[in-house]
């Protein structure tokens, strides 16, 4: 009992999420393991068989089915990627490592780029949709994506991935986990090298047809002992570095032919979990650091008409010490599966970024150097009624000496009604963003200066949905879920210029509002035939001048099929849609030509598998086998067609 208990304190909490017997148990949305129909917050899960199914090898390509979900990619890997989680800001995502923050301090917008990590390492996507800054704190009002790193469990077991394909790329991959004795462990290894694709549009007059090569190298180790029957320590250490070209917009656009960025990421826990009261009481103290490193060099070139050079770089570090317990509780009367959670934490952010270029002739310096430190405590409970109504709650409060406290809270209730077979959720919470350090410090040549006095963006929102799992001797032959969600967002904070734009500083003058609903439907006709449609309606609106919020499409689609028509055989393909959405245009010549309306667009993937026998399996990847030329952000066209076929080894 204390064994299991153990595995799944909160810092490892992969382990009882991986776990092949529980695959509808959700870490990220309560920070207790609980039955995902048990959770009144939109919840998507992509496990470790869906990402080798549908050969996701980097989170945008996982993440771009989510109903409810916006990848904005400007250009192809290696190039900035944005999420959008119900209509809220790019910014108001926060990125978890196995329930640790991972956000860039030293980003402008505090933002993580998903457009360099990739999946070797990963078990685990947990996708919460919703206000969940009463869990996790800063950053996550359009909710948070944790990632849960793959751990040992068991008999030692290994993986090798080997792949090649067109345009000219190659990946390698390898695991080895297991456990034996008190002692368990994981290691996983990537190595990628593409040729890349010109992003510059083909419609415009400056397209050259020149590559942007992409190469990554990631390593991963993650530990555990049992020191004794109740005290377990965990390790994790993780390096990832990438280079790659990029194109460059400009005024006129340019095809850049040397614009070169290189990331390099490097984060490392250490925690002790200690269990009181046989079990009932769960303690961990944890200890983390991350560090980024980015550098982004164009030299000039002469062919370029803006005649621009940069240099630009940015170090980020972020230290945290964390106090998290859980307490469960035991089943009386009515109540079932109750738990009480609480806990205290500080981070240390710094950020270190200087910018020096030359546009056309003028000199330009942008610079930050600064560190800003939170303390926070968090207390939240869960508990089943009848084995039909779920209640959970959470509240934080959180102080910091720049950007002021903030106090947020979440409270929700699920309702199961098996006569229907069916459930009716809701939920309300308030969420805020902490000024970036760049917002409060940053200063440039032009005039800029950060603001101090900044107050956090807040946020209140709820959802209401209904889900019907229609049930089956072996299956649910079919599910369906729809979630009405609303909020609105107020202190945004926004450059505001002087007169003659001679000064400029950030302020709190903007407010937002988002709404719209998701829907879900999945049906399995067949034991070999699973098919999944997501809708979602988002609209937007900035509150201030009525207009409509930049790059959220109105409508987006996607449907997967996961089909196994012969023995060992599985086809998973995909069509993905993007409706219509405001942007920043610019016309066939690089030209802007001011705020429009941006094309819809629609991309086709396929995926195929067949296992040889029970050691390897056999894999081929089509990517945007349409050769669409949808622009995701106007100016930026979706890497063209790809194809990769690999072996997979288990062993």
């Amino acid at each position: 009992m204390r064994r299991m208990l153990l595995l799944t304190a909160l810092v490892p909490i992969a382990a009882l999420a991986q776990s092949p017997t529980l695959p509808d148990v959700v870490v990220t949305a309560t920070r207790v393991p609980t039955l995902i129909e048990r959770i009144p917050a939109g919840v998507t899960v992509i496990d470790r068989a869906a990402i080798e199914a549908s050969g996701y090898s980097t989170l945008t390509e996982a993440l771009a089915t989510v109903p409810g979900v916006r990848i904005v990619q400007s250009g192809g890997n290696g190039g900035n990627a944005s999420l959008f989680i119900r209509g809220t800001n790019s910014n108001h995502v926060l990125v978890l490592r196995d329930g640790v923050p991972v956000n860039d301090p030293s980003d402008p917008g505090g933002l993580f780029n998903f457009g360099v990590d990739s999946l070797a390492d990963v078990e685990r996507i947990e996708v919460i949709r919703g206000p969940m800054s009463s869990l996790y704190g800063s950053g996550a009002i359009g909710g948070v994506v944790n990632l849960i790193s793959r751990r040992g469990l068991g008999a030692p077991q290994g993986t090798a991935e080997i792949a090649a394909g067109l345009p000219a790329q190659a990946r390698a991959a390898a695991t080895l986990s297991g456990s034996t004795g008190r002692f368990d462990y994981s290691l996983a290894a990537e190595a990628r090298d593409e040729a890349g694709f010109d992003t510059t549009p083909r419609r415009q007059s400056i397209y050259t047809g020149a590559r942007n090569p992409y190469r990554s190298a990631t390593a991963t180790i993650n530990i555990g002992a049992e020191l004794t029957e109740e005290t377990r320590a965990t390790a994790f250490l993780r390096g990832r570095s990438a280079t790659f070209l990029l194109d460059s917009l400009g005024f006129p656009a340019y095809d850049a032919n040397s614009y070169r960025g290189f990331d390099t990421t490097v984060s490392g826990r250490f925690a002790l979990t200690h269990l009181l009261f046989d079990g009932a009481w769960q303690t961990t103290l944890g200890i983390g650091q991350l560090n980024t490193d980015r550098h982004y060099r164009q030299p000039l070139e002469a062919a370029d008409p803006n005649a621009t050079s940069s240099d630009t770089r940015y170090h980020g570090r972020r230290s945290d010490l964390r106090w998290d317990n859980t307490i469960h509780l035991s089943d009386t009367g009515p109540a079932s599966g109750g738990a009480v959670i609480f806990g205290a934490s500080r981070t240390i952010d710094t950020a270190h970024s200087a910018l020096v270029a030359n546009f056309g002739g003028f000199p330009y310096q942008n610079t930050t150097r600064a560190s800003a430190t939170s303390n926070a405590g968090h207390l939240g409970g869960q508990t089943t009624l009848w084995q039909r109504l779920s209640l959970t709650a959470d509240i934080r409060a959180e102080d910091a000496k720049y950007g002021g406290a903030a106090v947020t809270w979440r409270a929700g209730a699920v309702f199961a009604i098996p006569e229907a077979w069916s459930r009716a959720k809701l939920s309300y919470g308030t969420a805020f963003r902490a000024p970036s350090l760049y917002d409060l410090f940053g200063a440039d040549t032009s005039g800029y200066v950060g603001n101090a006095a900044l107050k956090p963006e807040r946020s209140e929102g709820y959802e209401i949905g209904w889900a019907i799992d229609v049930p089956g001797a072996k299956r649910k032959p079919a599910s369906f879920e729809i979630t009405y969600f609303k909020n609105r967002i107020n202190n945004l904070i926004q450059i505001v210029y002087g007169p003659g734009f001679t000064s400029a500083t950030s302020q709190n003058v903007d407010r937002a509002s988002t709404q719209g609903f998701e829907t879900s439907l999945t049906l399995r006709p067949a034991e070999w035939l699973e098919a999944m449609l997501d809708f979602t309606r988002t609209e937007t609106r900035d509150l201030g001048t009525g207009a409509a919020l930049l790059r959220r499409p109105r409508d987006q689609a996607s449907l997967t099929l996961r089909a196994t028509p012969l023995p060992g055989l599985t086809v998973a393909p995909e069509i993905i849609y993007t409706g219509a959405f405001q942007d920043f245009l610019s016309d066939d010549n690089g030209f802007p030509t001011g705020v429009g309306r941006a094309h819809p667009g629609t991309i086709m993937n396929l995926t195929a598998s067949y296992v040889l026998d029970e050691r390897f399996t056999l894999f081929a990847i089509g990517r945007n086998l349409g050769n669409s030329r949808f622009e995701p952000a106007n100016g930026f066209q979706t890497p063209g067609t790809s194809a990769l076929v690999g072996l997979r080894a288990r062993f």
